[in-house]
């Protein structure tokens, strides 16, 4: 483990040693990531800097090496913070479905909120208590299905994928506009001068507005994952 990972899973799972040296600690890594989590949340992940966050904090850059001792730990706790803690327990009598469900749209709920976060959750990194404990759940909500733990993982990555990809979509249409919509929009003008070509993709559209089906994505993906899983579950338990 190099010394930057050493000091990410220090600060994601403590101990948290007070600062020995200078004056009395006027911060806390909760303030220090909020502060973070502001400038990523309205100018993206690039926007963090030390320098950044410490002008936020009213403290010299100087002054926060000693809580955090650079912008990829910085970030790391930044993630931990943003996501926040599972979603709520999965309640009693509820089949692994339902609770998947909920779980992918908790999910999507917090990347839309930072979407930042879809940028600094990617590539080997430390992960923290909070975000295993999305995992957890997802995972322990199939429990007795009949899936071995590989199948298990592979269906909580298989999810999280579709929740990411979607949420990836709906930042780039950015916030006056859905992906959808913005891609109906886009293609109907072609279509208009060269649907010809394309019959198939002509009617679907056309079928579309009529309909109003736009922007269900997220459900439309999350239930045929879902229906996948479950085909995949019966042949387990039969």
């Amino acid at each position: 483990m190099s010394d930057e990972q050493s000091e990410a899973v220090r600060l994601l799972w403590g101990p948290h040693p007070k600062p020995t040296r200078g004056p009395k600690p006027a911060l806390s890594l909760n303030r220090i990531a909020r502060a973070g989590i502001e400038v990523a949340d309205a100018e993206g992940l690039a926007a963090v800097s030390m320098q950044r966050v410490a002008g936020l904090l009213g403290v010299t850059k100087m002054a926060l090496y000693r809580y955090v001792p650079g912008k990829a730990e910085l970030v790391a706790v930044m993630v931990e913070t943003a996501i926040g803690g599972a979603p709520p327990p999965n309640e009693p009598g509820r089949d692994w479905r339902e609770q998947l469900g909920d779980w992918a749209r908790h999910l999507s709920t917090v990347f839309h909120r930072h979407p930042w976060l879809l940028d600094a959750t990617v590539g080997p990194r430390v992960v923290g208590p909070g975000e295993l404990a999305w995992m957890e759940q997802a995972l322990a909500a199939l429990d007795d299905t009949g899936l071995t733990g590989a199948e298990r993982m592979d269906a909580v990555v298989l999810l999280t994928g579709h929740v990411r990809g979607i949420a990836l979509q709906a930042r780039a249409a950015g916030p006056d506009g859905s992906p959808e919509a913005q891609l109906s929009a886009t293609l109907g003008e072609l279509m208009r001068a060269h649907g010809e070509r394309y019959p198939a993709l002509t009617a679907a559209l056309a079928s579309a507005a009529q309909s109003g089906g736009q922007d269900e994505a997220l459900e439309f993906g999350l239930h045929r994952i879902l229906d996948g899983l479950g085909l995949l579950i019966a042949q387990r338990t039969n």
